[in-house]
């Protein structure tokens, strides 16, 4: 299959790549870095340059590779993470899951693309509502009243999900990937996570039982083919099998950094010093299942659990 994959250069991109030109598809790397065009070229791919952000761009990159699919998996994460102003830090990124998707689909549409997948993300359960069941599954209703500063991000991952799922004209998937680790990820061991757990700034927040779900970078890229081979319309959770309170998953990445364990500190002092989008993150969000995943991709995570995950990827 011909496979145009958006944002071929970014942390998931990078692995997910020559995982599908080992699979025998044509691969055709998007990048808005003509420097990173040899990059793509190495992994087996054809790289074509375009700004996401630009409609005509898109639309040449698009009619010019002629896929039958589409991957996107756009993001402008770096540098976001320890920026206590949630709201400002990821409105590049949802400029992208909005914009950029909307000319993607457009430009997918007019070529008679027959599948298109987009990243969305589960891995803080900001989506979810703090409430019920600690852990949720894809059917689950998105969040109506998140706190203010999470209110865009959360809104940008409705609409992605909304108009990729909701496109009739194309099978469309939507992957909410669990929090990514090991190479070229935050929780990397020269990742921001890690810069930040290094220096005791990411804290245990009260009792700290918001649950996070995470998934090792080579385990999204897996199951992404598996998505693009195997999915059917609709919404899967890309996470490992072992959802995890705060409580339990920052003091064993600290352990496997051999770094000093977190700091704790009430919820009222979180609230000045972080913010409340963090607290809530770190206090109440919910965990994600990935039982359908494996059930109707047949794929499983090498890396099942974020507790041998971390002590490989961490060490």
């Amino acid at each position: 299959m011909r496979v145009l994959v958006a944002g071929a250069t970014g942390a998931l991109g990078r692995r997910l790549v020559p995982r599908l030109v080992a699979a025998g598809h044509d691969v055709v790397g998007m990048t808005r870095s003509a420097a990173k065009a040899d990059g793509i070229r190495a992994a087996g791919a054809t790289p074509v340059v375009a700004d996401a952000l630009d409609a005509e761009a898109v639309g040449q990159a698009v009619a010019g590779a002629e896929p039958a699919a589409i991957v996107n998996q756009l993001t402008a994460l770096a540098g976001t993470f320890g920026d206590r102003r949630f709201d400002r830090a990821l409105a590049p990124t949802n400029r992208l899951r909005i914009e950029a998707t909307d000319h993607l689909l457009a430009a997918g549409r007019a070529v008679g693309v027959r599948r298109f997948l987009a990243q969305s993300f589960v891995g803080s359960g900001m989506l979810f509502a703090p409430t019920g069941d600690p852990v949720k599954t894809e059917d689950a209703p998105i969040a109506d009243a998140p706190p203010a500063a999470m209110r865009p991000s959360v809104e940008a991952l409705r609409y992605l999900e909304d108009v990729v799922t909701g496109a009739e004209w194309t099978e469309g998937i939507v992957l909410r990937y669990g929090l990514f680790y090991g190479p070229g990820t935050s929780l990397d061991p020269g990742g921001e996570h890690v810069r930040m757990i290094r220096a005791r700034r990411l804290p245990l927040i009260g009792r700290a039982g918001g649950i996070w779900s995470f998934i090792h970078v080579d385990d999204a890229a897996d199951a992404t083919v598996a998505a693009l081979e195997r999915g059917r319309r609709g919404v899967y959770h890309v996470t490992d099998d072992e959802p995890a309170p705060v409580s339990a998953w920052l003091p064993a990445a600290a352990a496997a950094l051999g770094a000093k364990p977190p700091l704790r500190i009430p919820r009222w002092l979180a609230r000045v010093l972080a913010g409340s989008a963090a607290t809530v993150l770190m206090t109440e969000s919910r965990g994600a299942s990935n039982a359908k995943a494996k059930r109707e991709l047949g794929w499983a995570p090498a890396h099942p659990t974020w507790r041998t995950g971390f002590a490989e990827a961490l060490a």
